[in-house]
């Protein structure tokens, strides 16, 4: 960090060097922390969470720091978790809860999905519901059933809840802090295998609002789409491309719901083509009202169909065989292949 002069003399921090390299898990620690340190309404909630830091250590060192009154250790009962929160919210607080992994997030499914995401409808709008649910997500870790699972539809398809997925450590920090500021519940997808990767924290300012999408690598051939972590794997898709000749413009969705369409339709009208992909099955997808949406607003400038690569409508496999399960750069590649030679 530097420092400047003013036109009075006084010195004060450069906000544009306010940069950092952490891993995802500490980027979203610092968000957490920061939140907190802004609003004494926040408090965290969940299994583990405190002494131990959670299973990810995502959380690590808050209940040192904010104690137990604000970073509670809860039973292993996700719907009375999540009820807890609801009540809570109904108090003033603004609760962020963690579930554990994204296979435990289905014993709350009811109480996510009939009572907070209709809480605020129900009441004519005059209810708020701040309230954070944070669910590690997604493959690429090796992990047993109920451990890995890809459930983003399920709460995207929910109308009353906003849906977001960070892919850096940057939006991670940022996203976090904005999805506690909203007055509306948030599920909160952090792909799992994105834990550790570093990258440049910018802590003076967002990149983009909560709920944009953003293009990651610009390309002119073929438009590739995707959330989460396969954010990483199209980036990786696109440099082999671009070794055989191909630019890939590459956008990551970073909202599941609301989605930001403009950047994704831009992009299409400019290349004529376009791939979604995602680690979820399919059928019925994130990827599937995407596509359909493309399909129907960017019809007259496609030069292809919008194809999708996903995971297998199957349910997630032993972990010896989640690398025949979850697409990678070569299945991508397939797809760009197909759409340029139509």
């Amino acid at each position: 960090m530097t420092t400047v002069e003013t036109a009075n003399g006084a010195a004060t921090e450069s906000a544009a060097t306010r940069i950092e390299t952490m891993p995802f898990s500490k980027a979203l620690n610092a968000g957490l922390r920061k939140a907190m340190e802004d609003d004494p309404r926040v408090l965290l909630m969940g299994e583990d969470i405190g002494k131990l830091g959670g299973v990810f250590r995502v959380t690590e060192h808050l209940q040192r720091d904010f104690g137990e009154r604000r970073v509670l250790d809860t039973p292993l009962a996700e719907s009375g978790i999540v009820g807890t929160a609801i009540g809570l919210a109904m108090g003033g607080f603004r609760p962020v809860i963690e579930i554990q992994f994204d296979g435990f997030v289905f014993p709350a499914f009811d109480q996510i999905t009939t009572q907070l995401a209709k809480l605020t409808a129900r009441h004519e709008g005059r209810l708020s519901m701040p309230i954070v649910i944070r669910i590690p997500y997604g493959g690429h870790i090796g992990a047993v059933e109920h451990h890995q699972e890809s459930p983003e539809t399920y709460f995207a398809h929910t109308p009353g809840l906003r849906v977001v997925s960070p892919s850096t450590p940057n939006d991670a920090y940022w996203m976090i802090q904005e999805a506690i500021a909203s007055d509306d519940p948030v599920i909160f997808l952090e792909p799992k295998s994105r834990y550790w990767a570093k990258g440049e924290v910018d802590l003076a300012a967002p990149a983009v609002p909560l709920h944009a999408s953003r293009i990651v690598r610009r390309g002119s051939d073929v438009t590739l789409v995707g959330h989460g972590a396969m954010v990483s794997t199209l980036l990786q898709a696109a440099a082999l491309a671009e070794a055989e000749g191909t630019s890939c413009e590459v956008i990551d969705l970073r909202s599941l719901s609301p989605v930001d369409y403009g950047p994704i339709l831009d992009s299409v009208r400019s290349t004529g083509r376009m791939v979604y992909a995602q680690e979820a099955p399919g059928f019925v997808s994130v990827g599937s009202e995407v596509a359909a949406t493309v399909m129907e607003r960017a019809f007259y400038a496609l030069e292809a169909p919008v194809l999708r690569v996903s995971g297998y409508d199957t349910p997630f496999p032993p972990a010896k065989l989640e690398g025949a399960y979850l697409p990678d750069p070569d299945r991508i590649l397939e797809a760009v292949d197909r759409s340029l030679a139509y």
